[in-house]
């Protein structure tokens, strides 16, 4: 064998080995998850899904014997009931571990609406910033500066986007108010109302913003080069017909730029639902009685609130002393959250590729 090709063969198998060492670890690692958090879902009896941990609220787990010395696991509304009937006296060696008993409802539900609140938010102003600098701004070393800045942003740690929200959107946001609160820190007034900016509180609203800011980066630079990559042939020929800048933008450029957007969502959403850092100091709390829109007069209402959230759900139960009363929960609770990325990146796939394949250039 000549020497070339025996140093290309080397090449070739040491890249390919690298490839398929790194798709063993992944199959290995989601393997794992799968081959525990199955079980607390599917069920070899119909209908097969444990759906009580799909639609139950997070409770406390007890977990005691009785009086015979039979062995009992019930979430809190259960146990409640049970010494009701029983009476206090008939319960021994009782045991508790917080947020394992019941479902996940909670945190299925607030993981949802932070994803796509999230998303709507990061894709209006992302999209929005990448048509002005792809079609509107003069390129010089400023617009330069802007584009490495937005990359730089890419790589700022998640700690320090849930700092920077915690301090701008929970704390220093502007409301419009007839009583500003004392911690304000300027109090505008306009006659019927005030511009206080005092901050939107611990909310969906200030997470979800928290969480657009940090994929920004990645939608601003996956559509700019979307649109950038539309012929500019496209552009020559409809402003030659007499139509403006924004009908050409909006008629021949965002339309065929649209997969290539869509693609960017997709490379948001995994990190915008899987983020703890975030949410924890702007929106996420350990347990929650009610779901988020429960009890509300004013749909919007639903954006001030508090919510739970997987990530920081899981990140709580891994936090708290090993038991085995809690394994239920934590192994559910990382195999849903799977399989919802896996959901929202699907449906998201499919839109692309249904967009793309109408459109032929």
């Amino acid at each position: 064998m000549p020497q070339g090709a025996a140093k290309a063969l080397v090449v070739k198998s040491l890249l390919g080995g690298m490839t398929w060492g790194v798709v063993l670890i992944a199959l290995l690692l989601f393997g794992r998850i799968c081959w525990d958090g199955a079980p607390v879902l599917f069920k070899k009896e119909a209908p097969f899904v444990d759906f009580s941990f799909l639609t139950e609220k997070t409770q406390t787990l007890h977990v005691f014997d009785d009086a015979t010395g039979n062995r009992h696991s019930l979430p809190a509304t259960e146990f409640y009931k049970w010494v009701n009937q029983n009476g206090a006296a008939a319960v021994f060696n009782e045991q508790t571990a917080a947020y394992s008993g019941g479902g996940i409802a909670g945190p299925i539900a607030g993981t949802a609406l932070l994803t796509v609140t999230s998303i709507v938010i990061a894709l209006f102003f992302g999209v929005s910033a990448a048509i002005y600098l792809s079609e509107y701004a003069k390129q010089g070393k400023f617009i330069r500066l802007v584009r490495l800045a937005i990359l730089n942003l890419a790589g700022v740690p998640s700690i320090v986007f849930g700092l920077f929200g915690f301090a701008v959107f929970v704390l220093a946001a502007p409301v419009f108010t007839s009583t500003p609160t004392d911690r304000t820190l300027l109090a505008v007034p306009l006659g019927f109302t005030y511009l206080s900016f005092q901050g939107w509180g611990s909310s969906l609203i200030a997470g979800a913003a928290t969480l657009a800011c940090m994929i920004l980066p990645v939608i601003i630079t996956a559509s700019e080069e979307s649109l950038r990559a539309v012929p500019h042939g496209f552009r020559e020929a409809s402003l030659a017909l007499g139509a403006t800048r924004w009908q050409t933008i909006r008629k021949c450029v965002l339309p065929f730029a649209l997969p290539g957007i869509l693609t960017s969502s997709v490379l948001s959403l995994a990190r915008a639902a899987g983020e703890t850092a975030p949410i924890m100091f702007t929106v996420a709390v350990a347990g929650k009685d009610n779901l988020p829109w429960e009890g509300l007069s004013n749909p919007l209402g639903i954006l001030q609130s508090q919510v739970q959230a997987l990530p920081y759900h899981i990140y709580t139960l891994a936090k708290m002393p090993p038991s085995e009363y809690a394994a239920r929960a934590q192994y559910g609770s990382v195999f849903v959250f799977l399989l919802m990325i896996f959901m929202f990146s699907t449906v998201s796939i499919i839109l692309r590729n249904r967009v793309r394949a109408k459109l032929k250039w």
